[in-house]
């Protein structure tokens, strides 16, 4: 989990802003290097236990792009995931490609109930299910991570949650399905499928929110709280960012001092 202090504010005014994915892996250094060796990403590690990846030419957290941290533990989830990463293609040459590559550094066939489906199904070496979507016009600006999706009983109170929570715009809202996107046009959609499942315990994927300013972090957890997000123990210490929950019990967390 990146602690490092900020030098600087992101952008003026903006609040929260939706950073990374957390991965958590039994081995982060190996893991890290088939999603460094598939996005095309660097990879770097900011101490033991934890591998960082970055798009090519950045430097966390610019807001420009959007990263991945893992963090090994030393019992990683084993049941089906709520949170999942669908990555975009421009072609489809290049969506074949893309998935003839993640196979050749491990990824493997899923079958989630998915049927004839324009998308890929795969795992990747510790069994995390992501898509490698057909060429969408929608994602064609979003770099190589298309969304961040989430299965939740209600798309549109988890919708109206987080629309608030990260002023992003709304680009869809129903009862099977929900996208918000941030309003700069930048990252991947942050998406929610309706499903019937029900958590049963904590995800190996969440999200990491950063504040604007870094100072801000406690002003932003109350924020989040009075919405509806809940404290969270998963025996994380005394660390400076704070673990929270949806009211699906989704977990995420918002970095900055203590």
């Amino acid at each position: 989990m990146r602690s490092v202090v900020w030098p600087a504010p992101i952008l003026a005014g903006m609040g929260l802003r939706l950073v990374q994915v957390n991965v958590k892996a039994g081995d982060d250094s190996g893991l890290g290097q088939f999603w460094a060796d598939g996005l095309g990403w660097d990879v770097s590690s900011e101490g033991p236990g934890v591998t960082n990846l970055a798009p090519a030419g950045f430097d966390w957290p610019d807001p420009g792009a959007f990263y991945i941290d893992l963090v090994k533990v030393p019992d990683p989830e084993t049941v089906k995931y709520r949170v999942h990463l669908e990555l975009a293609t421009t072609s489809a040459d290049h969506q074949a490609e893309l998935v003839a590559r993640l196979k050749d550094l491990g990824a493997t066939p899923a079958d989630v109930g998915q049927g004839d489906v324009p998308w890929t199904v795969l795992a990747d070496p510790e069994g995390n299910v992501f898509c490698v979507l057909e060429p969408r016009d929608s994602y064609r600006d979003t770099g190589p991570i298309a969304a961040v999706v989430v299965d939740c009983a209600d798309p549109r109170a988890m919708a109206r949650l987080w629309d608030e929570a990260l002023e992003w715009t709304l680009h869809e809202v129903t009862d099977d399905h929900a996208t918000l996107r941030a309003a700069s046009g930048v990252g991947p959609y942050l998406e929610f499928i309706h499903t019937p499942a029900v958590k049963t315990w904590w995800n190996r994927l969440h999200v990491d929110l950063v504040p604007d300013p870094w100072d801000g972090k406690e002003a932003e957890v109350a924020r989040l709280r009075a919405l509806g997000a809940t404290d969270v123990d998963l025996g994380q210490g005394d660390v400076p960012w704070t673990v929270l929950a949806d009211p699906e019990g989704n977990e995420f967390c918002v970095l900055g001092r203590a």
